[in-house]
């Protein structure tokens, strides 16, 4: 491979001149995997490219239509990166047959997928720096495991599991409802990142359209616990100055809220169980108890009466305020005491927010259906909606290929497909005859309920989008 890497000398130094602007916005390759596997070789991911990867449907989304070569295709910038840590930026495709050639012929270990400029961004250096701009791009958001460390207890750094992904599956039920009910976006989808995170990549043409200040003011909106980059008023991971989110609550906090209540007993105080460990709840659960006389009371009953779990402590906060409140604690009410408990609850479960990845236009993002260099699994799109620990169906989609099974059980992260998985499906698939001859070669794989999902997600974008470029039309004709 490295012979189609020398070829592009002149691209990958403007990749170089250009690093400095992407190095803090593109996620890397790191150490530990989701689930071992074999490492994924240079002929691995070749086949992954000229057999399974669902092109043509990646080439209608980002073409917003399932029969015409549009300029958010053609204008599109794509990014390579390849094993040996270079990094070429400015790719873009004439075709879909253009798009699928010049991704084989390079065979990066992963592409990603960046902005619509007003020119191609293959020409940029025959025209005036000033000529090629962001013109529009989805927007997106990412959520990653590794913002949650202060609180899970089940892994740490890079490693998840199906527990810790729960997380995930909540924040992204809460962004989701906000996207719906208060932007009126309609056509996002979540592509699981591979290793630790995902990410919600919306594509409603007024979304694309956003512009930077726009695109903060929403994700600023949303970011109720304060992201280290942002501008909230909350704390994150470690910093213990109390939420203190200001009442009556606002409508996207209050309906967060009673999605955060549902699942907090089953993923903290029963699965996390942060608080069992003594010193744990001393130096974090306590500074979360707004009053100083409940803080000291629960103290005491904690250090006499030690290793009790994270749910016993739970109800010893209710207990003890109930039974100290006309006298020791009489200074702070039972709405006080309701809203601090409220407040935990949203420290400990609501979605973790990076403004930056939200917010610039010249980010660019891993293309769904890529593969994770670290662990060789694919980063297949999923249901937002769906908790797969919520259904007793616990049919597995991934053997069985049926989409409808997948809707029953929901993702698992520790179950997504990998490309080892996927070869030795194929192979077997082929050697067995068991395929149809005229159906894609992914339709062998455990692949197949995943396009799914996204060509659903597709085929009503593209469907969407001829509406809005009726009602232009229209516009134009009324207007002369």
């Amino acid at each position: 491979m490295m012979s189609s890497v020398s070829s592009s000398t002149n691209s990958l130094q403007d990749s170089q001149d250009n690093r400095k602007d992407v190095d803090n916005i593109t996620e890397h390759a790191v150490a530990a995997p989701v689930k071992k596997g074999p490492k994924v070789s240079e002929s691995d991911m070749l086949f992954y490219y000229k057999h399974l990867l669902p092109f043509k449907y990646i080439f209608h989304w980002i073409s917003h239509s399932n029969t015409e070569i549009t300029n958010s295709f053609t204008n599109r910038e794509f990014a390579y990166e390849y094993r040996s840590g270079a990094y070429q930026r400015y790719n873009s495709y004439t075709s879909l047959t253009d798009f699928k050639n010049s991704v084989i012929k390079a065979n990066p270990t992963r592409f990603e997928i960046g902005a619509v400029y007003t020119v191609n961004p293959k020409e940029r250096k025959t025209l005036p720096k000033s000529a090629m701009k962001p013109l529009e791009k989805d927007f997106v958001f990412d959520i990653d495991l590794t913002d949650y460390d202060g609180i899970r207890t089940c892994c740490s750094g890079t490693d998840i599991c199906e527990k810790c992904w729960k997380f995930i599956t909540v924040g992204s039920q809460v962004i989701e409802k906000a996207l719906v009910e208060d932007f009126g976006f309609k056509n996002f989808i979540w592509v699981f990142s591979g290793r630790r995170g995902a990410h919600c990549w919306i594509s409603d043409n007024k979304a694309r359209n956003l512009n930077e200040s726009k695109r903060r003011a929403i994700v600023e909106y949303m970011d109720v616990l304060g992201s280290p980059n942002g501008s909230g008023g909350g704390r994150q991971n470690g910093n213990r100055n109390g939420l203190n989110i200001k009442r009556p609550l606002h409508p996207h906090v209050k309906r967060s809220l009673e999605i955060l209540k549902k699942k907090f007993k089953n993923i903290i105080l029963d699965e996390q169980n942060p608080w069992e460990d003594d010193k744990v709840a001393f130096e974090g659960l306590l500074p979360m108890i707004s009053d100083k006389n409940l803080r000291a009371l629960l103290k005491d009953h904690w250090t006499n009466s030690p290793g009790r779990s994270s749910f016993e402590k739970w109800k010893d906060i209710k207990t003890i305020y109930e039974n100290n409140s006309s006298k020791i604690i009489k200074n702070f009410g039972i709405q006080n005491f309701q809203n601090m408990r409220e407040d935990i609850i949203i420290e400990t479960l609501y979605p973790r927010l990076d403004i930056e990845v939200s917010r610039q236009l010249i980010h660019l993002l891993k293309s769904p259906f890529c593969i994770h260099p670290g662990t060789g699994n694919v980063c297949v799109p999923f249901d937002s909606k769906i908790m797969f620990e919520d259904y007793e169906n616990e049919l597995v989609a991934e053997e069985s290929g049926n989409y409808e099974d997948y809707k029953k059980k929901g993702f698992d992260p520790m179950n997504a497909p990998n490309l080892s998985l996927l070869q030795t499906e194929f192979e077997n698939a082929t050697i067995n005859g068991d395929f149809d001859a005229n159906d894609d070669d992914w339709n062998r794989t455990s692949l197949k309920p995943y396009v799914k999902l996204f060509t659903d997600f597709v085929s009503k974008l593209v469907e969407d989008e001829e509406k809005v470029a009726q009602r232009q039309a229209k516009k134009r004709k009324l207007t002369g």
